[in-house]
């Protein structure tokens, strides 16, 4: 898949929809592992919504002038938990992402899950595109999210969910930056599908966000 061009207005938002409030510790209660949860569940709607504006504007015959995002985005830029109208705006958007898009998020997300470098790839990119500007912060917010990932095995599919529908946009802009540079078709990369880890709990929401097969409806 080799993307056109990006206007200007949907590279802004692949970087403003990144911007989340990743911890830069870790506390040892439970309320901590559930905000990081609603976090997750949040970016990957944020990504997934943005990657949708990319593919449908890119069917339009590029630019996404026809398919861009609206003038009023407070509900999706707004970092609050995510609930009713405002959710399911973000899981209508994510709906109707092209088979083809879909398919590199979900690889990307299997692969995190199964490759032993996915935690730190994981942690490193969210951290990272997170907190642009402030290295301090980033760094700290590496390790704590590093930690969820190796001590909490249930924070896995999240993280890598958040992770993969942010990722999979960025790659689409740098794909679209480097055909507008050098002049020729760039493919989006995308790392390769992977099978999931014995056991994986994939929460309703992640199957529903990611078109996954054995959705069964709720967040």
């Amino acid at each position: 898949m080799t993307p056109p061009p990006v206007t200007a207005a949907l590279l802004r938002l692949v970087t403003e929809v990144q911007r989340a409030a990743w911890p830069l510790w870790l506390e040892p209660a439970a309320r901590a592992r559930r905000e990081v949860a609603e976090l997750c569940r949040l970016q990957t709607a944020r990504g997934l919504t943005v990657l949708s504006w990319l593919a449908l504007g890119a069917q339009d015959g590029g630019g996404g002038a026809d398919a861009g995002p609206p003038d009023d985005l407070a509900w999706l830029l707004a970092t609050g938990r995510l609930t009713g109208a405002r959710q399911e705006r973000m899981y209508a958007a994510a709906a109707l992402l092209p088979a083809p898009v879909r398919e590199l998020v979900v690889a990307n997300w299997t692969w995190a899950l199964g490759s032993p470098h996915g935690g730190p790839a994981t942690a490193a990119f969210l951290a990272g595109v997170a907190y642009p500007e402030d290295g301090y912060s980033a760094a700290h917010a590496t390790m704590a999210l590093l930690r969820l990932w190796e001590r909490r095995p249930e924070t896995r599919p999240p993280l890598a969910a958040a992770w993969a529908a942010t990722r999979t946009a960025s790659d689409w802009c740098k794909a679209a930056e480097l055909r507008s540079a050098y002049g020729a078709p760039v493919p989006i990369f995308t790392y390769p599908r992977a099978a999931l880890p014995s056991g994986t709990a994939i929460r309703p929401w992640i199957a529903r966000l990611l078109g996954l097969p054995d959705h069964r409806g709720g967040e």
